[in-house]
């Protein structure tokens, strides 16, 4: 009986084990990485697209952005619709430009370069880790506050020429014996998560007794506005649908509209924001490295060309992000 004999290939022991050509002329590390980037861009195709259905269904209560994102660092009470979310969106692309520009210094050997191009990036990206908590802190503590409803929608209030009015400028809050819940003082050893002295009956005493105000509904009028009643139907309205008082958003609760939209935004953004903050924590790793010549000494920037990959990624998902909750 004639043993088995296995043809020698002359490939053994390679890391391809498929000839010398390299799939996509591409290392064994940049190939993982283009695969990892492939799978968490399936991931948050998902996301996004479970969020635009979600905005066609509820397409007439959705929040208006322009009214939801409007504040700007220390220009209090002044409105700058999308500004702030602007300029958040240009660090961050800046912030790729500089990784390009490190990346190619890498390619050149030009170890100074790399460190100061860097040095940039990480820079940016801590600038928009920042700017995000500053986003995500506005939009739950809330600017109007609103009424819940029934039905589970929201009301807001304007005054006759349409302009935004806040819950506390026409009501008061009435004595009460009830504060806010803290850890030390309870069984449960948990704290409150927020408070607000402003009762349903303080709001509808304080509404009826201003005549100018008027209530606002979710619903958006074929101008894009939200729609306004008039001073009867605002009356009854609040009367006979108000059933608790919001004051910002959270997962459950939503000043601005649909509670659905606060889910998503935390969700959605909170992933993205994750991911930036460890692109920052891996770039500080590789700079380091470059700091004290680990790759100059391999002879190779490969590691900062994998990273940037990584970075590029996460800039071009804020893009479809910026669009899909601010522009759209």
């Amino acid at each position: 009986m004639e043993a088995t004999t296995v043809a020698k290939t002359g490939t053994e022991g390679k890391t391809w084990g498929g000839g010398d050509e390299k799939p996509l002329k591409a290392s064994y590390g940049k190939l993982m990485m283009w695969f990892f980037i492939s799978s968490d861009a399936l991931t948050f195709s998902g996301f996004l697209a479970a969020y635009g259905f979600t905005r066609f269904k509820f397409i007439n209560e959705w929040p208006i952005a322009d009214e939801v994102f409007n504040h700007f660092p220390f220009l209090h009470g002044v409105d700058a619709p999308m500004y702030y979310v602007a300029l958040m969106t240009f660090i961050l692309i800046f912030s790729s430009v500089t990784m390009v520009l490190a990346v190619d210094a890498g390619h050149q050997m030009q170890k100074n370069k790399v460190v100061t191009y860097m040095a940039l990036t990480i820079l940016g990206g801590i600038i928009f880790i920042g700017s995000q908590a500053w986003e995500w802190s506005n939009f739950i503590s809330g600017e109007y506050g609103a009424v819940e409803t029934r039905s589970g929608k929201i009301i807001q209030f304007a005054d006759s020429e349409g302009n935004r009015v806040a819950l506390e400028e026409f009501s008061s809050a009435s004595p009460k014996d009830r504060t806010q819940h803290e850890a030390k003082n309870g069984i449960w050893y948990n704290s409150e998560a927020s408070y607000n002295p402003l009762s349903i009956e303080d709001v509808k005493n304080g509404f009826a007794a201003n005549p100018d105000l008027r209530v606002r509904t979710m619903e958006i009028t074929d101008e894009g506005e939200k729609e306004i009643l008039n001073r009867e139907e605002s009356l009854l309205k609040l009367n006979t649908s108000g059933i608790g008082v919001i004051q910002g958003a959270n997962l459950s609760q939503n000043e601005y509209g649909a509670p659905l939209f606060g889910g998503f935004f935390f969700f959605i953004t909170g992933f993205h924001g994750f991911h930036v903050l460890s692109g920052v924590i891996i770039l500080i790793i590789i700079f380091f490295n470059v700091l004290v010549g680990t790759y100059e000494k391999r002879g190779s920037y490969e590691m900062v060309e994998k990273v940037g990959l990584y970075w590029h990624f996460v800039d071009l998902v804020w893009v479809f992000v910026f669009t899909f909750f601010y522009l759209v």
